[in-house]
């Protein structure tokens, strides 16, 4: 009978992976589609509506920093489960405050449970599923862009059918509930009793750590932006609240696929920089088409984008723990990427903001996003599977 539990025990662990991952985007993109509905309800202006993603995202970073100190105090199993409930309220948050002043506290709540648990997975995957990395991360990023598809998809449909948009985005408290369930049950008891040896001090004196926040935060300062303006610039087109969603849960769509099949395809290759570069390539044809020619093919820049963001997120979690063999020194440099990454990846979509004021359009934005990624073909050079033995500590 033991046994069988732990038969039963190792695919339900999966099962919770996934649903985790699914509850750590529908927050941000649930907004996009229903700005017209928000601002006209609470009076915020596009700089305010870009607070939404850019508090999250800044949280995402600081978090990611002192959440190994976190875990040290309370572990690893109840600081996942914490984050799960703060997530869970702060979306029930969203339906009982529905304004200006509510609607930035929810953010940085749930954007705060969302940073903690995105600090303590990917090194509770590599100690967990040390044989699947690849695999497992690919999983565990799909969950996370196809619950950024949920959200753009699901909220514009729920708001219809109830008439209020503060339910179409408390609505995630629901999946996000269910999570902490599987959570509770099936997440391992056991927790790197070593947390407070992860070597963040030294990692911070390597240069790779910072070249990997870089990479990392101008690629998400991409996804952040076109999660945020996305379904407006097509809304100025005459676009509804409801098409501009679909278009926005396409590109997650694609994302969700690029994240689960790019990491499998390239598991067997020491170096990722081939597919990296695809990816680049893939956001660079996106953010040109959406720049130049957005009207002609909306549908193709918005998988373009989806499978460039989606693979590269993916890929880029699995390069910073290809770099140690230690899971606690691996889901360390992870941490401090996301970390300085989500820092540097909160400040576009205000940028985007201030240039739509400026220029009446989101084209001077793109452009901006298309310099970024050019700029990151150039860094991941440095990539090289070789240059990981400079990391040994």
């Amino acid at each position: 009978m033991k046994q069988s539990g732990v038969f039963l025990t190792r695919p339900m662990l999966v099962v919770t992976v996934a649903l985790v991952g699914l509850n750590l985007r529908p927050f941000i993109t649930s907004i996009g589609p229903l700005i017209a509905n928000i601002r006209t309800a609470t009076g915020l202006s596009l700089e305010g509506v870009a607070l939404l993603t850019l508090l999250p995202m800044m949280l995402m970073g600081i978090v990611a920093f002192v959440g190994p100190i976190l875990q040290n105090f309370v572990g690893e199993r109840r600081a996942i489960l914490g984050a799960l409930l703060t997530i869970c309220a702060g979306c029930t948050f969203r339906f009982l405050f529905p304004t200006a002043e509510g609607l930035i506290l929810s953010a940085i709540v749930i954007g705060f449970g969302v940073a903690m648990i995105q600090a303590a997975f990917p090194g509770m995957i590599k100690r967990e599923f040390s044989q699947h990395i690849g695999p497992m991360m690919g999983l565990y990023s799909a969950m996370l862009m196809g619950g950024g598809a949920l959200g753009a998809w699901l909220a514009p449909v729920v708001s219809n059918i109830t008439g209020l948009w503060s339910i179409g985005l408390s609505f995630f408290a629901i999946p996000a509930l269910f999570a902490f369930i599987l959570a509770l049950v099936f997440l391992p008891t056991k927790a790197s009793s070593s947390i407070h040896r992860a070597p963040v001090r030294k990692l911070l004196k390597q240069p790779r750590t910072w070249l990997l926040m870089t990479c990392f935060g101008l690629v998400n300062g991409g996804y952040s932006s076109v999660v945020a303006w996305l379904a407006p610039s097509f809304q100025d087109q005459g676009w509804s609240a409801a098409q501009s969603g679909k278009l926005l849960a396409l590109l997650a769509l694609s994302q969700a696929a690029s994240a689960l099949i790019l990491p499998v395809l390239a598991r067997k290759y020491k170096d990722r920089r081939p597919w990296l570069w695809f990816t680049l390539a893939m956001q660079m044809i996106g953010f040109s088409g959406m720049a130049f020619i957005p009207e002609i093919a909306a549908m193709l820049w918005a998988i373009c984008l989806g499978v460039g963001l989606g693979g590269c997120f993916a890929l880029t979690l699995i390069v910073a723990l290809d770099h140690f063999d230690e899971p606690i020194h691996a889901g360390a440099l992870s941490a401090l990427m996301q970390g300085g990454g989500f820092l540097l990846a909160a400040i576009p979509p205000w940028i985007i903001a201030i240039l739509h004021d400026f220029t009446g359009a989101y084209k001077a934005g793109w452009l901006f996003h298309l310099a970024s990624v050019a700029l990151v073909v150039i860094l991941v050079i440095r990539l090289a599977p070789k240059s990981y033995l400079k990391m040994s500590l």
